[in-house]
């Protein structure tokens, strides 16, 4: 097995959790609102929903915004065979800074601080693609 593949389905995984989470929340507050769901028609019907609960789902939507990106590096590296340590490393340390991302997002949600976790998954995502950009353009 490729184990670059174990963080992608990992960050899978934590996505279904915020799914979960986003569901178990979500449901009881539109009722708590008397929100009817078949008459929802755009996102701003959801207004009425405590911020609490609109933040797991942002964050849920989120999660398949750049971790997208992430997906798609870590398929050219398993299909590439270009899954060395640094790479591991890198995958590893995206998957669990996106896991810190969704926690600070879904509970405090102090936007500095989610921010500069954003950044460092960006950048982490960003060397692990230049890294392999040039090891596949240099190969």
């Amino acid at each position: 097995m490729n184990t670059i593949l174990a963080p992608v389905m990992a960050l899978v995984g934590w996505t279904f959790v915020m799914w979960l989470w986003m569901y178990a929340t979500r449901i009881p507050a539109m009722q708590a609102a008397k929100i009817n769901a078949a008459r929802l028609k755009q996102k701003s019907d959801l207004d009425p929903l405590p911020v609490s609960v609109k933040q797991i789902a942002d964050n849920y939507n989120h999660l398949h915004e750049q971790p997208v990106l992430f997906y798609a590096v870590c398929l050219v590296i398993a299909v590439t065979g270009g899954a060395d340590m640094a790479a591991l490393a890198l995958a590893w340390a995206y998957a669990a800074i996106r896991v810190a991302h969704s926690l600070m997002q879904a509970t405090i949600n102090f936007v500095p601080v989610r921010f500069a976790i954003f950044t460092l998954g960006s950048i982490v995502l960003f060397v692990l693609w230049l890294i392999t950009a040039l090891q596949i353009f240099a190969g």
